[in-house]
């Protein structure tokens, strides 16, 4: 007879103890990789799907003077994976005899400089190649490719709101990047 305790039939405490141990730590190393997981997984799903930016209200349109390009400044919230943060972003918007509104994004089509507006030459001047534009956005002058690009852009309530997007430089197509 086999005194030995440990036979094939037994189970001592340290085997029960060894299967506790097991089940932990494959429980918590499963909730970790879970945990750790998450934020990932957000990250990948997140940079796959285009990117839609919300509406920003950036002036009253009764502070728009007609004919008169002005630059706007405003905040607004930017995500990163699963890391919000607020950007200072700047458009040109022009208001029209007739009420309506052109809104120019500020970065010149050529290689992505900011332009600005020369009231005394009336039109648009990038300081980096030389670019210039009409009110209207069309080329007047120099290397940019094609007219200034717009805004998408709504107007509620006597508020104007843009939704911020970002074009790809020096090509004559207009690509949203």
């Amino acid at each position: 007879m086999n005194n030995c305790p440990n036979t094939q039939n037994e189970r001592g405490p340290s085997d029960s103890r060894r299967d506790f141990f097991k089940l932990a730590i494959g429980t918590l190393a499963s909730l970790s990789g879970i945990v750790l997981g998450i934020p990932f997984l957000s990250s990948l799903i997140h940079s796959i799907k285009p990117k839609e930016t919300g509406w920003n209200k950036v002036a009253e349109i009764a502070a728009l003077t007609v004919n008169k390009p002005r630059n706007i400044k405003f905040a607004m919230l930017s995500q990163d994976a699963y890391l919000h943060s607020e950007t200072v972003r700047s458009v040109w918007a022009i208001k029209h005899p007739g009420g309506e509104v052109t809104v120019f994004s500020p970065v010149c089509t050529h290689l992505g400089c900011h332009f600005s507006w020369n009231e005394e030459a009336g039109r648009f001047e990038c300081p980096c190649h030389g670019s210039v534009f009409s009110i209207t956005g069309k080329v007047l002058g120099g290397p940019a490719p094609r007219p200034l690009d717009t805004l998408p852009h709504k107007v509620e309530n006597g508020v104007l709101s843009v939704r911020w997007e970002e074009f790809k430089s020096g090509l004559p197509e207009k690509i949203r990047v």
